[in-house]
Formats: structure tokens, sequence, C-alpha cells
């Protein structure tokens, strides 16, 4: 039970970690107009391309759920759409700090090559850590439920 709640813990603390680092990515500059003009119009496509992309897998996601409900049972179902929103909101917004970050990482690049590699570097941490932290904190959740409810 210690690990479970020690595992809860490091998955709040990725999400944490995805949190503030974004802030500080965000927080950086957008360049100038010309900049901020492109990176609006990739920024429109790229929340057109994941909204028709989430519609479409939220309602394969639905008939799957449904279809493992009644073949693995509920418990199972749970878990599957546990993972599956988790999985999607890490997508989300993944994608989002990805299109915002990268005007800002061409600004910081045009200042320096260090600056722009260290910009990108934390941009795609945030990624990474926001997919490992609500991985761990699904799994690790979900399984410290299923204890309390009396399944071993």
């Amino acid at each position: 039970m210690n690990l479970v709640i020690i595992a809860i813990g490091l998955g709040m603390l990725a999400v944490l970690y995805g949190f503030v680092t974004s802030r500080q990515v965000l927080g950086a500059s957008a360049g100038n107009e010309k900049m901020q003009e492109i990176a609006a119009a990739i920024q429109e496509g790229a929340q057109a391309y994941l909204n028709r992309q989430y519609t479409t897998i939220g309602i394969v996601g639905v008939v799957v759920a449904v279809l493992v409900g009644v073949f693995l049972g509920p418990i199972s179902a749970v878990g599957f759409l546990i993972g599956a929103i988790l999985s999607g909101v890490a997508g989300y917004i993944g994608m989002n700090i990805s299109v915002r970050s990268n005007v800002r990482t061409a600004q910081a690049a045009s200042q320096g090559l260090q600056q722009g590699l260290t910009l990108a570097f934390r941009a795609g941490a945030i990624t990474g850590m926001l997919v490992a932290g609500l991985a761990l904190l699904a799994i690790a959740g979900f399984y410290f439920v299923l204890l309390r409810m009396g399944y071993s």
C-alpha cells in the first residue's frame, strides 16, 4: 500500500512539474508580430485537427468501452475509460503546448542557440512528464481504489 501512495505522489509531482514548466515556457517571448501571426494560424489549424480527431476517437472510445464492459465487466470498462480520458488529456495539452512553444523557441533561438535549445527541451519535457505522470496517477489511483473496495 505504501508503494501505491508513493506512486500516486510521484504522478502528482510529474503533473505539477508539467504545469510549472508550461507556465515558464508560455511566459517566454512569442517574438515579433509576423511570428505571432504565423503561430496563430498554426494554432488554429492544430485546434481544428485536435477537435476533429478527438470527436472521432471519443465515438470509437465509447463503443469500445461498452464492448469492454459487456465482455470483461464494468471494472475493466472503468479502467479503460480512465486510461483513455487521461491519455486524451495528455495528448491535448501536449499538442497545445507544442504548438504554442514553437514560436517561443524560434524567438529564443534568434537570441542564441543555447536559449533556443533550452526552451525546446523544456517544452518537450512538459508533454513527457504529463504523459508519464497522468499514466502513473491513473494506474496507481485506480489500483488504490480497487484495493479499498476489497479487490486484490
